[in-house]
């Protein structure tokens, strides 16, 4: 893979003072760099300051969902295979993830799917037309465990309410952790942001089906962690 086409995933400067994720350059094998090299150009979407028009992005009007973190990308593809009818992009700054979800889009030929390998916070305020959104996901997200890195967590008073700005009425803000404290630190926030409904009585919902396990979920079982799943609706009144 030649050195400019690495360099079209962008690395994005981000001038907020608190990152929220660890750039993790990583490896690439062959096969991701070739997927990239091949596919970023249909596939992957550039960060710019302008709105994005998913209609134009997937050709017709559809629900679209967008992931924040996806990993190595096989729930975000195996959820795009179950449901064509929906409109899926993932964020991803961890390129040999974006290389190996680039790899099954190309296998299981899927269309619905597209990429980004830039800052959550900068695609959302940038790019992501207001009440557009049907879904945001935010499927175990890093944690910062320690007391002093908490407010590096993505999910805080500020990204619920930029998140709430993109949902549609009715949009859901599903996230999942294996991390007791983060999970009800969250739920705190949720609860409380005036723009939000919890989806259950109380607390937190059992996984839904359609949500698939992912590889970090898989980790936190093999380490003994429960997994918790928030659902919170953007409310329409």
């Amino acid at each position: 893979m030649s050195s400019e086409t690495v360099k079209s995933i962008p690395a994005i400067a981000h001038p907020r003072q608190v990152k929220t994720f660890v750039q993790r350059q990583g490896r690439l094998t062959k096969g991701q760099a070739q997927a990239i090299e091949q596919l970023w150009k249909h596939f992957g979407l550039e960060l710019r300051d302008e709105l994005l028009d998913f209609r134009a992005i997937f050709g017709t009007d559809l629900p679209v969902t967008l992931e924040i973190g996806f990993g190595n990308g096989q729930s975000l593809a195996d959820m795009a295979q179950a449901e064509p009818q929906r409109g899926f992009i993932g964020i991803e700054v961890h390129r040999p993830g974006v290389g190996q979800l680039l790899q099954r889009i190309q296998k299981d030929k899927l269309e619905n799917i597209r990429v980004i390998s830039a800052d959550a916070h900068d695609v959302l305020q940038q790019m992501v037309p207001a009440e557009s959104l049907d879904h945001i996901q935010l499927f175990f997200p890093d944690p910062w465990p320690k007391k002093k890195h908490h407010k590096r967590r993505i999910l805080n008073e500020a990204f619920a309410t930029l998140a709430a700005s993109r949902l549609i009425p009715g949009g859901l803000l599903h996230m999942a952790t294996d991390w007791e404290n983060y999970a009800h630190a969250a739920l705190a926030v949720l609860e409380q942001h005036a723009d939000f409904r919890n989806t259950v009585e109380d607390g937190f919902c059992p996984r839904p089906e359609w949500r698939p396990q992912t590889k970090f979920e898989r980790r936190g079982e093999r380490l003994g962690h429960e997994v918790w799943d928030l659902i919170f609706a953007k409310r329409t009144e």
